[in-house]
């Protein structure tokens, strides 16, 4: 008697290959984009590595092409944000490659301040990267994808800052939150082409996670003695390496992820998630409608009864124990 037929959730989905791809990632001069272009270019893609700096751009290809292969990669250094830097790296993408498949919109900066102290040039400096520099790649991407008909991925980077706020990180709470919208506008109007448009929100051991007085310990740690991140980082709060972020972006931009669009998914660590949309959680309702009177003596006992939390919960981790 033959074996039943497995449920979809057991059935073994395509291989990740992602050879003969061309991708794009901006910001990719260290850290999460170094990892995301590192991981595609194992994955068999050729990729266009980015910095605004030429040499940290350069190094980075550089080290790509050690671990892959020299036909694996190349620089192009550029400030993103302006139509004019998108269409440079989906022209040098084309120009090396002869196509484009895959943009990775990770480039951006941090200007942090709360709102009394925040400067127009500290917020349009972090909207114009990260927000704008979206926009415009992202748009790049779609018309080149368009032109070759054969269909892409684009894979947007968020943060849980957009996601529930941040305090301090009005400019980049902002951008993000704008670039999960932008992500669910996209998913629609490019699905006709065959585009996939998500986002992923990465936690990982950076420049600026790892200030966070719960992490840093545990970052020195493992950098200073290599003593691996324990459960309640990888598990508890989902939070580990670069790298560990970084296979989320190959999925994603394989066949495998074919029907996976408009979606805001969470890696770091040993956590991969799936973040919900914003949606109506309560109503309440009045006949012929409502007065402000009429709120004020419903509002706690009907959709005010629960409140929504906001900003990232504080971490709960123990401090490791000294060697010592």
């Amino acid at each position: 008697m033959s074996s039943p037929t497995p449920p979809p959730t057991q059935l073994a989905a395509p291989p990740v290959d992602l050879r003969g791809k061309v991708a794009v990632v901006t910001g990719s001069g260290r850290g999460l984009g170094l990892a995301y272009a590192t991981a595609l270019a194992r994955a068999g893609a050729r990729v266009v590595l980015n910095d605004l700096d030429p040499e940290v751009a350069e190094r980075a290809a550089e080290s790509v092409r050690e671990a892959v292969g020299e036909s694996a990669a190349v620089a192009e250094a550029v400030a993103v944000g302006t139509a004019e830097a998108a269409q440079r790296l989906v022209d040098r993408a084309v120009a090396e490659f002869g196509r484009l498949d895959v943009m990775v919109t990770n480039a951006g900066i941090l200007r942090d301040r709360v709102l009394w102290k925040m400067t127009d040039d500290d917020f349009d400096a972090v909207v114009t990267t990260h927000l704008k520099g979206t926009f415009t790649c992202a748009r790049a991407a779609a018309v080149r994808m368009r032109e070759q008909g054969e269909g892409g991925s684009l894979v947007l980077v968020g943060s849980p800052a957009g996601q529930r706020g941040n305090f301090g990180q009005t400019n980049y709470a902002a951008a993000k939150a704008g670039i999960a919208a932008m992500t669910r506008t996209w998913s629609m109007e490019l699905a006709k082409a065959g585009i996939t448009v998500n986002a992923i929100v990465p936690v990982a051991a950076t420049a600026m996670t790892e200030t966070v007085p719960a992490f840093a310990p545990h970052v020195a740690a493992l950098r200073e003695r290599g003593e691996p991140l324990p459960d309640a980082l990888r598990k508890g709060e989902g939070f580990g390496t670069v790298e560990d972020c970084a296979a989320l972006v190959p999925f994603l931009a394989s066949d495998a992820a074919r029907h996976v669009t408009g979606q805001c998914v969470g890696i770091g660590g040993d956590r991969l998630t799936l973040w919900s949309h914003p949606q109506e959680i309560a109503s309440a309702y009045a006949d012929g409608g409502w007065t402000p009177d009429a709120i004020a003596t419903a509002w706690h006992t009907s959709v005010g009864a629960q409140p929504q939390t906001v900003g990232i919960p504080a971490p709960r981790v123990p401090a490791p124990v000294d060697p010592r």
